[in-house]
């Protein structure tokens, strides 16, 4: 069996806890919520950073954040991120 490229998987091939996640927040009428963002095929998906710094560099020094465990941001794709 021919093994799949990251690339071309649609979960990644190294299945390893993430450790804690810096997640992107906006405002939601319970709270703050995850923000949501588009994959290139128009897929709508959570995202989280491994650092402050990336998160930082990537969508700037005003976006608020959250840490969260990688299950429960994969549990919680779209939903109330408290």
């Amino acid at each position: 069996m021919a093994e799949l490229l990251c690339g071309e998987d649609p979960e990644p091939s190294d299945r390893f806890p993430a450790g804690p996640l810096f997640v992107p927040v906006r405002p939601g009428p319970s709270g703050c919520a995850a923000r949501l963002f588009r994959t290139p095929v128009g897929d709508r998906t959570a995202v989280g950073f491994t650092s402050v710094r990336s998160l930082t560099v990537t969508l700037g020094p005003e976006q608020a954040w959250i840490n969260q465990a990688e299950p429960a941001l994969r549990v919680g794709r779209g939903g109330s991120a408290s």
